[in-house]
């Protein structure tokens, strides 16, 4: 099934860094006084992480919840209803987030499909290459922290597209190798990383949709190669 062109998470990313930016400057060349609306900044990246999530279908989890929580965190303490110090006692609920997601990012998988339809992997400080031959993939978790992925699918076929990776890099990367011809798109959440289609553009190209690829990149990087 065809997938609808829809607004991407980077897309929308960028919108608000602009929208931010231009309150920024009506405000400090004397143009306008937009201080009260600074103070609501925090609830755009609310509905950002909010807009990642069901952009996914909920496969992505970690990222997403991480930009809600700390904006959460950063509306609260601008509007001044708790204490910033009371706030920051509450950072090590980060790591239960990245805990509660790869668990459930795990369960979620083995609930849907079985065999090696789907894959799920993790490579942390470290690297990790695998090959899927699957004629019937239908999607991949996968993790990469302090360390590289290298996703191999150009010997699979999928049955059903679009099929889905959700891909998490923390201090690392995940590097997901297609057949050429493919039409992957990309939706990741971008913190101080980068995620890149990498492959040169051809003159023969369908419009159906066959990989979409979402996730999370904090300090590292998601590409798309051949």
């Amino acid at each position: 099934m065809p997938v609808s062109k829809r607004v991407s998470t980077q897309e929308l990313l960028g919108a608000l860094v602009v929208i931010v930016g231009i309150v920024l400057l009506l405000d400090t060349t004397g143009v306008a006084e937009t201080g009260s609306l600074l103070t609501y900044v925090p609830s755009l990246f609310v509905l950002l992480g909010l807009y990642a999530l069901v952009q996914s279908g909920f496969r992505n989890l970690f990222g997403p919840l991480v930009v809600i929580v700390l904006a959460g965190a950063w509306q609260i303490a601008a509007l001044d209803l708790v204490p910033e110090a009371d706030l920051v006692s509450f950072w090590p609920a980060l790591i239960i987030l990245f805990g509660a997601s790869l668990l459930l990012s795990r369960l979620r998988t083995k609930a849907v499909e079985v065999g090696d339809r789907s894959v799920d992997g993790i490579a942390v400080f470290g690297g990790r290459n695998e090959r899927v031959t699957s004629s019937r993939f239908t999607g991949a978790d996968l993790t990469a922290i302090f360390g590289g992925y290298e996703f191999d699918l150009r010997d699979a076929e999928v049955a059903d597209r679009p099929a889905r990776i959700s891909a998490v890099a923390v201090f690392g990367g995940v590097d997901v190798i297609v057949p050429r011809g493919w039409n992957v798109r990309l939706d990741v959440l971008p913190i101080f990383g980068g995620a890149e289609d990498e492959r040169p553009r051809r003159e023969e190209e369908h419009e159906e949709i066959d990989l979409v690829v979402t996730g999370f990149v904090a300090f590292g990087g998601i590409s798309v190669n051949d």
